[in-house]
């Protein structure tokens, strides 16, 4: 990948780290789901979270959002930031963000979903990031975080080691209702999980990540917020996600046949499609039909990608995205995609 990335210096326990709302306040509708997603993010990582005034305000508007961005960007004392959720309209916050207060001094950013639209910001001012982690979703429900979040968190925040990247063995797409006070204490309907899917040539490949949730990199390239040189990519992971709106399997395709047309699967030498969520609270689907749900996702993907890029590793399953239990990875970081021994690495660096 042609981008020199700047990787952010780690935080140490006792740093303040700010938690934000670039998107959906969620804070301001759960307050006892963020208010333990703080104390445990303390607990785990030793960090001081600092909250801004969008945090919880719901409703706020795009320039006050970029404005606690900016100020948390700026800030010497802050040495990381995280998202509390995604949302959907964080497109219109990334016109208000001040590049030159970034790169003056570089930090950690953390958050999946709609902070796509964020991380990619952050990606073409040259500053690589971690896709995963929102406080809300991740730290905040059930009886403890998981395990793997917990490692790749830390490694993002404070370590910076090389970990490899495990199947959790089980999944669930969601977690209790934030209004039901079992929210606090007991996960979502898991079921268990089976391997990963591989295709591909039996090759290793090691490089930069780029990606992201795949509705969100649409709009992003929409924009016009990505290089017109797909060789950008060149050597890179490419991740790709779907979001709890559970698009079929064939708009998915659609989306990843668009990245093919552009040329980016082309240059990517690796692909990592996540785990898809198959329900939702509003959407029930029986087990089958869960399974059938992931499978057309999974085989449309592999489909697509060989048919522009036949050279390329791709591993499908990996629980990156909007399901749990979830590893946050890099974003602009290197990953190893071993697909010799179908084994999966992670540079937290």
């Amino acid at each position: 990948m042609s981008l020199g990335l700047t990787h952010p210096p780690k935080a140490e326990p006792g740093d303040k780290v700010a938690v934000l709302s670039p998107s959906f306040a969620a804070p301001g509708i759960a307050p006892e789901v963020h208010e333990q997603a703080l104390r445990r993010l303390e607990a785990i990582t030793g960090l001081v979270p600092v909250e801004y005034p969008t945090t919880r305000r719901l409703e706020a508007t795009a320039q006050d959002r970029a404005a606690d961005l900016n100020a948390a960007f700026a800030d010497p004392e802050i040495r990381a930031v995280l998202a509390t959720i995604g949302g959907e309209d964080q497109i219109t916050v990334v016109p208000h963000l001040d590049a030159v207060a970034l790169r003056a001094d570089p930090k950690p950013f953390l958050g999946y979903s709609d902070n796509t639209n964020l991380l990619n910001w952050l990606w073409t001012n040259g500053v690589g990031a971690f896709y995963g982690g929102s406080t809300q979703v991740q730290l905040g429900p059930g009886p403890w975080p998981d395990d793997v979040h917990v490692a790749s968190l830390r490694a993002a925040l404070l370590t910076g080691e090389r970990l490899e990247i495990t199947e959790p063995g089980e999944s669930e797409d969601f977690g209790k209702l934030w209004q039901d006070p079992a929210a606090l204490t007991e996960y979502g309907d898991r079921e268990p999980t089976g391997p990963w899917t591989w295709a591909g040539p039996d090759r290793t490949v090691t490089g930069p990540t780029w990606g992201g949730c795949i509705e969100v990199v649409q709009w992003v390239l929409t924009a016009g917020r990505f290089p017109a040189d797909p060789e950008v990519l060149n050597g890179g992971v490419l991740l790709l996600e779907s979001s709890e709106d559970l698009i079929p399997a064939r708009e998915f395709g659609w989306i990843v046949r668009s990245l093919g047309e552009r040329g980016l699967l082309a240059a990517a030498d690796a692909v990592l499609v996540a785990r898809p969520p198959a329900t939702s609270h509003e959407v029930h689907r029986s087990p089958q039909e869960r399974t059938t749900h992931r499978a057309e996702q999974r085989d449309i993907a592999i489909e697509t990608v060989q048919r522009y890029n036949p050279d390329a590793v791709i591993v499908v399953g990996v629980p990156f995205g909007h399901t749990r239990p979830q590893w946050v990875l890099p974003f602009g970081g290197s990953m190893t995609v071993d697909g010799t021994t179908q084994r999966l690495w992670a540079d937290y660096s």
